[in-house]
């Protein structure tokens, strides 16, 4: 089943669309070389919309890895294809075009648009600084890891001539949640319940152990791993009915919220661990749960996965898997997993400056909630026709499931129903239920919403520089979200941990 893409311009499928208004294919460059980089240079490349034409990145392993699959495959890289830092791509790209001026030089093409997909807490500093070149730009998300952040991009961008701005909000851009969409617009919304689960040992590798695990040196939970699914509610609930002011959304009047870190806290570590601060020398390595030998290695490693979570403890496991065999590979592993630090002696910059994924779960420095909800509390706007309603999102990492969102959608006439592959329909007045099971794009992560998200921003680039759409109109017909859209789904994320942290209801009105 194609996309339904409510509030863009209709058509079968993607390329589609494209063919119809040009046939220019825009060049991006891709900022962060880890696996959301990764994941949209794969799908520009599988959408044939776009060209991946460059890549930043400052490990020389994953620069070579993306680009010898995604930007010179076949081939030998040339200078204007690689650049160890995205200051290194500014610093060429201005020197391009004041070469570029001149009559009698010859220079490489430039690009067209940027992925910014680093560290979330760069976010503001790359993108305020690619604002001045004028490119089109996609940034992952978070946008920014504080609203002051997220309202320095907003004003940084506000100074130039507008271009396409899209967020890595991917959940908008399956099919799977485009049509439900479509199904909630003709109808009357009472109450949502929306539930992230993100998996046992999967919040363990990222919020424990990785990255996203400390509050001071990343954000909140709810922002780095969630901020996609308030925007998805949002999305959902605050949009206008099909014959509506677009630029009349029925907002939240109050947010509140409830959360903590549960279980991975010291105070939960098995009497049997001992002393152990490490998996590979703890005694019960061979029978906990949490144990990342188990996980990365008899889950992963040792039925051949080496992308995802391996590729993330050691980037170059995979090419040691198919150069070396599989002995080389596990002892590249346990060499990572076996890194470990001592909370006495080593600073605590160098603690928090990088993942420790051998560490046990019971002795790390993460304090990041692993069990939240938030309430949204609409009230009613009769002079606009929208009543009032409530939605409730938990993000809770003790979970089966991981990342298969789930919840149930209550109107006045019948109730929906969904998972991440089925959306059921049961309707009050006839009795009846309809079973929709959306198709799911291969290879692509959330749904497909990874490709819809970079096929939507190629075709945007791509209508905006052939000339035949200006960029407002581009904007709202592909990607459908403005940034101001973008800045307030991030202000009910802040606004709800101010609930949290504050014990109390915020009204949306303070922020």
């Amino acid at each position: 089943m194609a996309p339904l893409m409510d509030d863009r311009k209709s058509a079968s499928n993607g390329a589609e669309l494209m063919t119809d208004r040009t046939s220019y294919k825009p060049r991006f460059l891709i900022v962060g070389a880890g696996s959301r980089g990764t994941a949209y240079a794969a799908a520009i490349v599988r959408s044939d919309l776009g060209i991946v034409a460059a890549v930043a990145e400052p490990i020389p392993f994953k620069r070579k890895l993306l680009g010898s699959s995604y930007v010179w495959p076949h081939t030998c890289p040339q200078f204007h294809q690689e650049f160890e830092d995205w200051k290194d791509f500014v610093s060429y790209e201005q020197s391009r075009r004041k070469d570029a001026s001149a009559a009698d030089t010859i220079t490489p093409p430039g690009v067209d648009g940027v992925f910014v997909c680093i560290r979330d807490e760069l976010h503001c500093q790359v993108v305020t600084a690619l604002a001045p070149l004028g490119l089109h730009i996609m940034c992952e998300k978070p946008l920014a890891t504080t609203l002051s952040d997220c309202l320095s991009i907003q004003r940084t961008l506000s100074r130039y001539p507008q271009r396409i701005f899209a967020i890595g909000h991917v959940l908008r851009y399956s099919p799977h949640n485009m049509l439900l969409r479509h199904l909630l617009l003709e109808r009357d919304v009472l109450s949502m319940e929306h539930t992230e689960p993100v998996g046992w040992w999967h919040f363990s590798h990222s919020y424990v152990r990785g990255q996203w695990r400390k509050e001071s040196t990343s954000a909140p939970s709810l922002l780095t791993k969630s901020c996609h699914d308030i925007d998805f509610i949002l999305w959902l609930l605050c949009s206008p009915p099909p014959d509506g002011d677009p630029h009349m959304p029925h907002l939240p009047a109050k947010i509140s919220s409830t959360g903590s870190l549960k279980q991975f806290r010291r105070s939960r570590k098995p009497a049997a661990a001992g002393k152990a601060t490490n998996c590979l020398s703890c005694p019960l390595q061979k029978s906990c749960m949490y144990s990342a030998p188990r996980i990365y290695n008899d889950r992963h490693l040792a039925k051949c996965i080496t992308k995802w979570p391996v590729d993330i403890v050691n980037p170059e496991i995979p090419s040691i898997l198919s150069s070396s065999g599989p002995e080389a590979a596990k002892a590249a592993l346990m060499g990572s997993l076996a890194e470990d630090y001592d909370s006495a002696s080593t600073p605590i910059a160098d603690i928090e400056s990088r993942p420790w994924f051998g560490r046990c779960v019971w002795e790390s420095d993460n304090d990041v909630c692993d069990d939240q909800i938030v309430t949204f509390t609409w009230d009613d706007d009769e002079a606009n026709g929208k009543g009032a309603k409530t939605a409730v999102f938990h993000m809770i990492a003790q979970s089966l499931a991981q990342c298969q969102r789930r919840g149930r959608i209550y109107g006045t006439t019948g109730e929906i129903e969904y998972d991440s592959k089925q959306i059921t329909v049961h309707d009050f007045i006839t009795g009846e239920s309809e079973v929709h099971n959306p198709e799911v794009p291969m290879n692509s992560h959330h749904g497909g919403g990874d490709d819809g998200l970079a096929a939507m921003f190629a075709q945007a680039v791509a209508a905006v520089e052939s000339g035949n759409m200006g960029v407002k109109d581009a904007q709202r017909d592909f990607l459908g979200c403005t940034v101001e859209e973008m800045i307030r789904s991030h202000a009910a994320v802040f606004a709800a941990e101010m609930a949290r942290k504050e014990n109390r209801v915020v009204g949306l009105d303070e922020w």
